[in-house]
């Protein structure tokens, strides 16, 4: 239950039923928590003789305008798939240049974030992260640890096969303790390793740029994840973009499994 007066509850109700009827969405066919996979940063600068480090920059102002979007029609969960495990192999100055972006990124947003309630955690091995990166995600991630209108999850040195390595690497020390049975593991218990233990599985994966994979991202939680693919690459994506995929959502039936 949430512990916000009603006075401060009631206008963002308002706001969020406004915001909804705007954008002729149902809120009883939106997905809790969408995944986004911001592709093709560099194929938007290249097809405008920019370097890539301009297509970077555009694409912060699309989170921006993603997460405030979420925020205002009320999802609930916002993972953004930031920097993969397999990013360190891109080039030295692009890497530090992407690290400089999320720290500028983590700093000018702290106030905007709680303003509007954004709380923001991060999953992956983000203790590789530069230190200046990690104390300024801490420091943002402390600061809005009790804002409750969206949660915005950085996948940050993430990759779905590691983190289902270090689930199982957990649940084997923790089996050598004596503190599980190797038959008591289960997907209920499996999924408690997770760095995604606190949150629900998503109920959408959005992709930019047009490629039609999942690049190694929540393999584990997108089992009977809606998948929406757009060939608009990540920088020129909109709020149009988000109502058509959720949309397109609302209009599917999901049978996790069952017969139809």
């Amino acid at each position: 239950m949430s512990s916000r007066p009603a006075s401060e509850t009631q206008p963002v109700k308002d706001e969020r039923a406004k915001a909804l009827e705007r954008y002729e969405l149902d809120p009883a066919k939106l997905p809790h928590h969408v995944a986004i996979i911001m592709d093709g940063n560099g194929r938007w600068a290249r097809r405008r003789g920019f370097p890539r480090l301009k297509g970077h920059r555009a694409a912060v102002k699309t989170v921006r305008e993603v997460v405030e979007f979420c925020g205002e029609i009320g999802i609930r969960y916002l993972t953004l798939y930031a920097f993969s495990a397999e990013n360190w192999q891109r080039p030295k100055s692009e890497v530090s240049a992407l690290m400089r972006l999320l720290r500028q990124y983590l700093r000018r947003e702290r106030q905007r974030m709680m303003r509007n309630s954004i709380r923001v955690i991060a999953i992956g091995r983000t203790d590789a992260l530069p230190q200046e990166v990690r104390e300024e995600l801490l420091k943002t991630m402390e600061l809005t640890r009790d804002n409750q209108r969206l949660t915005v999850i950085l996948a940050l040195n993430y990759g779905g096969r590691t983190e289902i390595v270090d689930a199982a690497r957990e649940c084997a020390r923790r089996a050598i303790r004596g503190e599980i049975a190797p038959e008591q593991i289960d997907e209920g218990l499996f999924a408690r390793f997770l760095y995604t233990k606190d949150t629900p599985d998503p109920d959408l994966l959005i992709r930019s740029g047009g490629e039609f994979r999942v690049s190694n991202f929540l393999l584990w939680q997108i089992s009977y994840c809606e998948i929406w693919v757009t060939r608009v690459l990540w920088p020129d994506f909109t709020r149009k973009h988000m109502v058509k995929a959720l949309n397109d959502f609302a209009a599917r039936e999901r049978r996790y499994g069952k017969v139809e």
